[in-house]
């Protein structure tokens, strides 16, 4: 965690500490650290519990159950591969394998040079154009494999 990560995170947590009788939300108060901090710190976790009278394992548990919440920073482009069932009935695991070759890297981690972070989704509410590839906030629907290079190249 960088010195300004320090800093920041406990004027975060305590933007977030409820108003008695209000009980504290650790969903709310971890994507505002993420929405500000561009994830949630491991090292955050011991804070946000004792600032929110929770447990170090109530923190985790809300942190790892949610998958859009990340403990490492992101790359610059977020490329979210929807791995629904309308998706896995039109072949999306053909498509993440395009953007892992693509990539050279596989999903779930950032690429060299923090360029790309490649995640697996389940389900994006694009059904009707599946399979569909999300990067940053952009929805692509029916992405064949080898449509992936062309996709991609705006974001290099």
């Amino acid at each position: 965690m960088t010195s300004k990560q320090r800093s920041t995170l406990p004027e975060l947590v305590e933007s977030c500490r409820p108003q008695p009788p209000a009980k504290p939300n650790l969903l709310k108060t971890l994507l505002t650290i993420q929405q500000a901090l561009g994830h949630v710190p491991v090292a955050a976790i011991h804070q946000v519990a004792h600032a929110l009278g929770a447990t170090d394992a109530d923190v985790a548990g809300v942190l790892s159950y949610y998958q859009d919440l990340r403990t490492e920073p992101p790359g610059r482009h977020v490329i979210r591969v929807c791995m629904g069932e309308s998706c896995m009935a039109n072949h999306c695991p053909r498509v993440l394998r395009a953007v892992q070759v693509y990539l050279s890297d596989g999903a779930g981690q950032t690429a060299v040079g923090a360029r790309f972070t490649l995640e697996k989704v389940y389900c994006v509410g694009n059904c009707a154009l599946s399979p569909t590839v999300v990067v940053d906030q952009d929805v692509y629907g029916r992405v064949e494999p080898a449509q992936i290079p062309s996709l991609m190249e705006p974001y290099r």
